[in-house]
């Protein structure tokens, strides 16, 4: 009986939410046509796909996807490498590549995602900026989750030299902010501070929206290739993006002074870094469908949910409010055991490297961590939130949501 409910809802609320699939869809065409025509510019060729070893020097299929990269995000430069690991290891190469001993980094968007605490120095740890004389300053988001315009700019000083930005909401409760919401702020601080760097980490975010935030004026942006940009396809990697004196710093990072980007073996992987952002718009599309249909549904059943269906997307990001850990843990498990791999795997809350909380994780994926796909993590800790993301495909998270309904009528 609970099973034939949770179809009906499913099924209604996929009715209900029609509008907003239109203005979705409407984004991934613009952005196929972006991604297209920047392969049609470079003239991508099958040479283009064997990749290099040992050095990987003269790699010139990795050279032109970087440069693919540079004209879909509208930058000078792009650094697009398989020995990137994560999102906060390409954030970790971008901050690295700008900042020097006695700069100041300012957070605009309040306190940083938490994996990044570490590599600031909020969390001591070896090799943080802070270790380096680095300092940083947190300007907290207005009360109803806006970006503070005006105390950004009375923190600023002269020893800041960059200025962080998080576009998405990452384990908070505050929206995401679109780019052209970020674009007024940029110009702002453009006109004052013209000196300063503007950065963005873009996780979660690429594709979501028709433009990027390097292209409405940061000066430099980064992310991972087991998120948006990889299409559910690339298995490693990330991406840095912007000016070609950040970006070409940033290299220096990954590999060594005197070397950059003029090294760095791709191994088998050019092959699905091409694909994967040849197939990235639609792919993300889906993912925001997903997250759509599930505000909708996980609203219909009396759960607190942002962003809400009918408002604009900026991340693939849903979160929902839970009555209690009980609650968030099957709600989580319920995403679990609608994956395609590791479905009959039960989750439960445990430590894991970079978070300060226990963390709870459902992700039956095909790529380890790929968040892209349909997956959902919570912190353990008050207020309970789900954060539920990704979606291959939009049939996928459809019948998910079926389980995940039926799972949270029985339970609550």
């Amino acid at each position: 009986m609970v099973k034939q409910q949770a179809r009906a809802l499913v099924a209604t609320c996929e009715q209900e939410v029609q509008s907003a699939f239109a203005v979705v869809e409407q984004t991934a065409r613009h952005n196929q046509r972006k991604v297209l025509e920047a392969f049609w510019a470079e003239q991508v060729a099958a040479t283009d796909l064997s990749g290099s070893t040992g050095y990987g020097l003269d790699d010139g299929g990795r050279d032109k996807l970087e440069r693919v990269y540079a004209r879909v995000f509208g930058t000078e430069r792009a650094l697009v490498r398989p020995q990137i690991i994560s999102g906060t290891h390409a954030l970790r190469l971008m901050l690295f590549g700008v900042l020097r001993p006695g700069d100041e980094l300012l957070f605009a968007t309040g306190a940083p995602y938490d994996t990044l605490e570490a590599v600031v120095g909020i969390r001591p740890a070896p090799g943080s900026l802070a270790e380096w004389g680095v300092t940083h300053t947190v300007v907290p988001l207005l009360p109803d989750g806006g970006v503070d315009l005006q105390s950004i700019l009375a923190r600023i000083t002269p020893r800041t030299r960059v200025v962080m930005f998080q576009k998405s909401r990452g384990y908070s409760s505050r929206p995401a902010l679109s780019n052209r919401t970020l674009a007024e702020v940029f110009a702002a601080i453009r006109t004052q501070w013209p000196q300063v760097c503007i950065a963005v980490d873009n996780c979660y975010g690429e594709f979501v929206e028709d433009v990027e935030p390097t292209e409405v004026g940061a000066d430099i942006a980064a992310g991972s290739l087991i998120k948006n940009p990889g299409a559910g396809i690339a298995p490693t990697g990330g991406y840095v993006v912007g000016r070609a004196r950040y970006v070409e710093a940033a290299a220096t990072c990954l590999t060594a002074p005197g070397v950059g980007s003029e090294a760095g073996p791709t191994h088998d992987f050019l092959r699905p870094f091409y694909q994967a952002l040849f197939l990235a718009p639609h792919t993300v599309s889906q993912a925001v469908k997903s997250s759509i249909l599930a505000a909708r549904v996980l609203e219909a059943l009396g759960l607190a949910v942002s962003p809400k269906w009918s408002e604009p997307r900026a991340d693939i990001i849903v979160t929902a409010a839970f009555p209690s850990p009980a609650a968030l843990l099957a709600f989580c498990q319920a995403v679990q055991a609608s994956a395609p791999v590791d479905a009959h795997v039960r989750p439960e809350a445990a430590p894991m490297a970079g978070y300060e909380d226990q963390v709870v994780m459902a992700a039956g994926s095909f790529v380890q961590g790929g968040s892209l796909e349909l997956s959902a993590d919570a912190p353990m800790r008050p207020p309970y939130t789900g954060f539920l993301q990704g979606g291959l495909t939009y049939e996928h998270a459809y019948l998910a949501m079926e389980r995940i309904a039926e799972s949270l009528m029985l339970t609550t």
